[in-house]
């Protein structure tokens, strides 16, 4: 019998492409169920913002704080009727996301709405008692990614402090995480390393929502002289704790200008602390940031079959090669690895970029990454991992089975003394 190649070549090819896009909907599903989780925000609105009525307000936020239509919750706050709004205030990137990385911001007025706004990613990171004259709450809308050392949940903790200073309420409108609810990973900081970037004593990938842990830092103690603030949540609608942001049927809005989409979100818990080394290219300054590891002493297809080698539950790294246009190798052709997950779910995320150190340095013994940097960035590598143990233990032997119990045991006495602290 004769066999038509071409048609078996087009069944081939339509199963193939139908198996892909079954396995891309498992690991980033499409955002299809639009509208299924409610905000803090689209709760309140609902609502009429019945909780704030006849209350003056100061409002933190930024870009992110949005409803389900992409309405700032700064105009939707400052044109309901019931509520007053007296002041806005800025964390890092600005109330409108129009500055960058690290800037440093002043007091100025929104155009929008000729309020006064007051940075709290300059001189102040916490409000003072004159920012905060004649308010009754202070209400946060932003959205975070879940990673201790990104710097929003830092200015949340600021804020709650200052509230219970000044006797003012706080109100948190609650917000997806987006690597979901039930990952935790990551050693507790030390004391000595409490920062911007790691405020307080919990894991790097924390696992709760902005509600629960503001609920978590209030009730264990961790403001100020161990003392509590009045504290509201506004909980989110249809939210479980095993969604990634991309089963929420939320609108994405970029947190910073290196996190275009929620899959970054997830990404960034990869290589954000391999990062603040900058001897290696973490994508930043290319189209992929968070997702890629590169240098020109790299051999792509060694370090990506090293790292396939190690069987890793998850993922699966992909030799890349890459020129990128501004920082870690601006205008080199370097050379590395893509991480793509096969289940984001499984996957544990923050140890990658110490599996990527190992099988770097099995491959070039020579090239200690610890000491091509600059000695300052040793001292952000060590905040952002909450100590200095992480890097003492790991650099004798680069293996990252001599830092598993200090990564991994506080994360699960956290995940299992956080449980009472779950809204969803």
């Amino acid at each position: 019998m004769k066999t038509n190649h071409k048609m078996t070549r087009t069944s081939r090819t339509l199963t193939f492409t139908i198996s892909a896009f079954i396995i891309a909907l498992r690991l980033f599903p499409l955002e299809s169920n639009a509208q299924m989780v409610e905000s803090g925000i689209d709760v309140l609105q609902k609502s009429n913002f019945d909780i704030l009525s006849g209350k003056k307000i100061g409002v933190i936020t930024n870009p992110t704080g949005v409803n389900q239509k992409l309405v700032s919750s700064i105009d939707l706050l400052h044109e309901a009727p019931n509520v007053e709004v007296k002041a806005l205030y800025s964390p890092e990137h600005g109330i409108r996301g129009d500055h960058a990385a690290g800037a440093k911001v002043g007091t100025y007025t929104d155009k929008k709405t000729g309020l006064t706004v007051y940075s709290l990613y300059g001189k102040n990171k916490k409000p003072n008692s004159k920012m905060l004259k004649g308010l009754d709450a202070l209400v946060y809308d932003i959205q975070d990614i879940g990673v201790r050392s990104y710097t929003y949940i830092s200015t949340m903790g600021l804020a709650m402090e200052a509230c219970l200073e000044n006797d003012i309420e706080f109100i948190v409108l609650d917000r997806p995480n987006p690597i979901g609810g039930l990952k935790v990973e990551g050693g507790l900081v030390e004391p000595d390393y409490i920062s911007f970037v790691s405020q307080f004593p919990i894991p790097y990938v924390y696992g709760l929502t902005c509600g629960e842990l503001a609920n978590y830092l209030n009730e264990e103690g961790m403001l100020k002289n161990g003392k509590k603030c009045k504290l509201t949540v506004v909980e989110m609608n249809g939210w479980k704790r095993d969604m990634v942001f991309a089963e929420t049927g939320l609108p994405w809005v970029p947190t910073s200008p290196h996190i275009p989409n929620s899959n970054t979100a997830i990404y960034y818990a990869i290589s954000g602390i391999l990062g603040e080394l900058y001897t290696i290219s973490i994508g930043v300054g290319y189209t992929q940031p968070f997702e890629l590891f590169a240098a020109e002493w790299i051999d792509a297809d060694k370090l990506a079959y090293n790292l396939n080698g190690l069987s890793l539950v998850g993922v699966i790294f992909r030799p890349v090669h890459y020129k990128p246009y501004y920082s870690v190798g601006k205008d080199k052709m370097i050379h590395g690895v893509q991480l793509h997950f096969t289940d984001v779910k499984k996957a544990n995320l923050s140890l990658v970029q110490f599996y990527v150190l190992q099988e770097l340095h099995k491959l070039y013994p020579n090239k200690n990454v610890f000491e091509m940097c600059n000695k300052s960035r040793l001292n952000m590598f060590d905040k952002v991992c909450g100590d200095k143990k992480i890097r003492d233990q790991f650099s004798e032997n680069f293996l990252v089975k001599d830092i598993e119990d200090l990564w991994n045991k506080p994360a699960i006495d956290f995940k299992e003394k956080s449980k009472k602290y779950y809204l969803y």
